[in-house]
C-alpha cells in the first residue's frame, strides 16, 4: 500500500544536468567563486545569504535597467524591505524582449467554449500590446494610475495586462464570474481611471451574460472615467454608461502597426507598484495587495527556471481564471521566451478529460491543476494516455490545496511514468511558491521536495521555536523581493502587520500548517487561521458575512473551509436565525441564490445548517478556528478553551456536530492533523 512519503521518481543524471538549477550551478562556480554540491546546499546559502543570491539572480538573468541599482537590500527588515534600490526596470519589457528573437513563434495557445483551438505569435502580441498602450497613454493614463479588468481568460486580457504595465500603470484583475458585490470590495479600494469589461463568457455550455453586472460595478465606481468593451459572446453595440467614455476593444487595435523601435516602455523605481492582487481574510475588505516590477521580475524569472524548469522550448499551462494569483504565474512561460497555454470554461467540459485533450493538442511540457482536479480524475477512472499523446508533457505542478499520494501515484500510471510530479504551495501575498520543487531531487509520495531558492521558511510552534518532523506554523523568516510592498490605503502598514506579523514579532506568520522532515521535504496541511480555501482558491468568511447581514431572516452566521483526506473540500455554513424563524428549505435556497448572485460560485457553502448559537471568544472574535479544528477531528480538549469563550454552551452543538460527521465517516475525534501535532 502507496505510503506519504514513498519513492517515486527520479530523474537521469543527464536530465539533472540540463535543468536550469544545474545551469545556474556551474554559473555560481564560475563566475562567483561558489561551489555547492546539490539543492540543498544551494538553497541553505540562498535563504541566509539573501542579498548574494538576489543579486545572482539579476545578473543570471540580465536585468534591465536604465541605471545600475545602489544596493540589493537597504532595509533588511518585514514589512517595509526596499530591493535593489535605484534600478529602474519594467516587467512587461523582460516578456516582449523575447519579440525579437523570433517574432513568428507562437507565445500563446488558446482555447475557450466560444473560440477554437489558435496560436497567437510574439509578432501579433506585441504589436497588440503596443497599440493598447499607445491608446492608454492617449486616454490620459500615466504612471501610477489603476486599470482594472473584468474579462475571462484570454489573449486580449493578457495583452491588456502587459500594455497597462509597459506604460507604469498599475493592473488589476477580477474574474467575470464574480459578482458585483465581490468586485466592488476590491475595485472600490483602488480608484480605478479604466476598466476592461467583456460583454460575458461561457461555462459548461451555458452563456452568462455581464451586462448588468458590468453596470453594476461601474456605478460603484466613481473615480472611472473610461471603459474598455469587448465584445466576446456576441458582437451586440456596446453599452453606454452615464458620465464615462466607452472604447469598444476592437478600437484599440486599428491603425497601423507600431514597431518595437518606435515603442517606449515605463521603466519605474524600484518601489513602483506593478499590480495589486487580492486576498480574502477573515475580517474587513479584501487586502489589496501590492508588489513591485522589480520583486516579480526576480521571483518569476527564478520561480520559472529553478522551480518549474521551463525554456524558451517550453509550454506552459495551469487552469486558472483571471481572478487567481496562477493566471498571472502564466506568464513565467512567455518570460523566459517559451509559451503559456490559456483555457477559458470548464475543465470538464465537454468531456472529463477536456484539458488532457488540450495539452495533446497544443504539446504542453509543463501541466497545472489543482489536486482536487486530479482526484476527480482518479476516481472516476479516467486514463489520459489512453486516449491522448501525452509524450510532450515533462512535469505537472499541483497547486491550490495539499495533495495526497494517491494524487502522486495516479498521474505516474495514468499520463506518464517518466513524469516530474511536482506539489507547490505559496500564496497570492508573493506570487510564488515558498514550498516547491527541484528537479535535481527524487519525488516522494505527497512530499513537496523542497524550500524554495531565496526564501528563509521555516516551521514554529506557539512558542516560536523551530520544529523538524513536527507540524506548526509555515513561517518566513527573512524578506523576499516579491513581498507586498504595502497595502493599498495601508499607508502606515498597520493592517499589513495586523494581518502577518501579529504572532511572531518581525516573522511572517503565513496561515498554513506545515512539517518540514529531516530530508527538506515539505508537507502542507491546509489552513491554520479561518481563511476559507476553496478548490485552492482564497475566500474571506468576511465577504459571505457581508451578504449575510443583509438578509432579514439571519442574526448571524459562522464559515468553515476543510481540506479533506483524498483531496476534497468541505465548506459548511451555520446559520444563527433570528427569533422566529424556521430554516426550511426555501431559505437555503435563497442563501445560496444570494451567495451565488452577490459574491460567486465558489462562496456558496456545500450545506447550510441552523444553530442555536454562535460561538465567540471573550473579546468577540468568531471562532472559526476551533470549529475547523474539530471538524477535522482534533480532541476537543485540544480545539478551543471553555475559559476563553464568551459562552462557552454555544461550542456544545458543534462538538456534537463534529463527532456525528465523523462517525459517519467512519473516524474518531483524533485526525491526521490532531496525532502529527501531539
Amino acid at each position: 500500500m502507496l505510503k506519504e512519503g514513498d519513492f517515486l521518481w527520479e530523474g537521469s543524471d543527464a536530465f539533472k544536468q540540463s535543468t536550469g538549477v544545474a545551469d545556474f550551478l556551474r554559473w555560481l562556480r564560475e563566475k562567483r567563486g561558489l561551489d555547492f554540491a546539490n539543492y540543498g546546499e544551494l538553497q541553505t546559502w540562498s535563504a541566509k545569504e539573501i542579498e548574494a543570491f538576489w543579486a545572482a539572480i539579476y545578473d543570471y538573468f540580465e536585468v534591465m535597467s536604465d541605471t545600475p541599482y545602489e544596493t540589493v537590500l537597504a532595509k533588511r527588515e518585514m514589512p517595509g524591505a526596499q530591493w535593489f534600490v535605484g534600478a529602474r526596470v519594467n516587467y512587461a519589457e523582460h516578456i516582449l524582449r523575447h519579440e525579437a528573437d523570433d517574432p513568428e513563434k507562437v507565445v500563446v495557445h488558446h482555447l475557450s467554449e466560444i473560440r477554437p483551438l489558435a496560436g497567437m505569435k510574439w509578432r501579433e502580441l506585441g504589436d497588440m500590446v503596443r497599440k493598447i498602450a499607445t491608446r492608454l497613454r492617449a486616454m490620459g493614463v500615466v504612471p501610477g494610475d489603476r486599470v482594472v479588468s473584468y474579462m475571462p481568460n484570454i489573449p486580449e486580457t493578457m495583452a491588456a495586462m502587459l500594455a497597462v504595465t509597459a506604460i507604469g500603470a498599475i493592473w488589476s484583475s477580477a474574474a467575470p464570474e464574480f459578482g458585483v458585490g465581490t468586485v466592488a470590495d476590491r475595485f472600490s479600494q483602488i480608484g480605478p481611471k479604466v476598466l476592461f469589461a467583456a460583454d460575458g463568457y461561457r461555462f459548461a455550455g451555458k452563456d452568462f451574460w455581464r451586462r448588468a453586472e458590468v453596470s453594476g460595478i461601474v456605478d460603484g465606481l466613481p473615480s472611472l472615467e473610461q471603459v474598455v468593451w469587448l465584445d466576446y459572446l456576441t458582437d451586440e453595440p456596446a453599452p453606454a454608461f452615464e458620465g464615462k467614455s466607452v472604447t469598444r476593444f476592437a478600437e484599440l487595435l486599428e491603425g497601423p502597426a507600431i514597431s518595437r523601435e518606435e515603442f517606449r516602455y515605463e521603466r519605474v523605481a524600484h518601489d513602483h507598484p506593478l499590480w495589486i492582487l487580492f486576498s480574502s481574510g477573515t475580517t474587513g475588505l479584501p487586502k489589496a495587495i501590492v508588489q513591485s516590477h522589480i520583486g516579480i521580475i526576480l521571483e518569476h524569472y527564478k520561480s520559472a527556471v529553478f522551480h518549474l524548469n521551463l525554456k524558451a522550448s517550453s509550454r506552459m499551462f495551469f487552469y486558472s481564471t483571471t481572478g487567481w494569483v496562477m493566471w498571472n504565474s502564466l506568464m513565467w512561460g512567455p518570460l523566459v521566451g517559451g509559451s503559456a497555454v490559456l483555457y477559458d470554461g470548464s475543465p470538464t467540459h465537454p468531456g472529463p478529460d477536456l484539458l488532457w485533450q488540450l495539452a495533446a493538442d497544443t504539446k504542453t511540457t509543463s501541466f497545472g491543476a489543482s489536486p482536487t482536479f486530479v482526484e476527480n480524475m482518479r476516481k472516476h477512472g479516467i486514463v489520459p494516455k489512453e486516449r491522448f499523446d501525452l509524450s510532450a508533457i515533462e512535469s505537472i505542478m499541483l497547486s491550490g490545496s495539499p495533495a495526497t499520494p494517491e494524487s502522486f501515484k495516479w498521474l505516474y500510471d495514468a499520463v506518464k511514468e517518466d513524469l516530474w510530479v511536482t506539489s507547490q504551495s505559496g500564496g497570492t501575498e508573493f506570487c510564488c511558491g515558498l514550498v516547491g520543487a527541484t528537479p535535481t531531487q527524487p519525488v516522494y509520495a505527497g512530499e513537496i521536495q523542497a524550500r524554495c531558492l531565496g526564501i528563509d521558511v521555516r516551521v514554529f510552534d506557539d512558542a516560536g521555536n523551530e520544529l523538524i518532523d513536527e507540524v506548526g506554523e509555515l513561517v518566513v523568516c527573512s524578506p523576499m523581493p516579491s513581498m507586498p510592498l504595502f497595502f493599498w490605503n495601508d499607508p502606515d502598514f498597520k493592517r499589513y502587520k495586523e494581518a502577518y506579523f501579529d504572532t511572531y514579532p518581525g516573522i511572517w506568520r503565513h496561515g498554513d500548517f506545515m512539517k518540514i522532515n529531516s530530508r527538506g521535504g515539505c508537507f502542507v496541511y491546509g489552513r491554520s487561521d479561518s481563511t476559507l480555501n476553496r478548490f485552492g482558491v482564497r475566500i474571506g468568511s468576511a465577504e459571505i458575512y457581508r451578504t449575510l447581514e443583509g438578509m432579514a431572516e439571519i442574526e448571524d452566521s459562522l464559515i468553515v473551509c476543510i481540506e479533506e483526506p483524498g483531496g476534497g473540500f468541505y465548506m459548511p455554513l451555520f446559520v444563527q436565525l433570528k427569533e422566529g424563524v424556521v430554516f426550511d428549505e426555501a431559505l437555503d435556497k435563497a442563501i445560496r441564490q444570494r451567495l451565488r448572485a452577490e459574491r460567486s460560485p465558489r462562496h456558496v457553502p456545500d450545506e447550510v445548517h441552523a444553530v442555536p448559537m454562535t460561538p465567540y471568544t471573550l473579546t468577540g472574535k468568531k471562532m472559526e478556528v476551533p470549529v475547523r479544528k474539530l471538524l477535522m477531528g482534533w480532541p476537543v480538549e485540544k480545539a478551543y478553551s471553555p475559559d476563553a469563550m464568551r459562552d462557552p454552551k454555544a461550542m456544545d452543538w458543534f462538538v456534537d456536530f463534529a463527532r456525528r460527521r465523523l462517525a459517519a465517516k467512519g473516524e474518531t475525534m483524533y485526525g491526521a492533523l490532531a496525532k502529527a501535532s501531539n
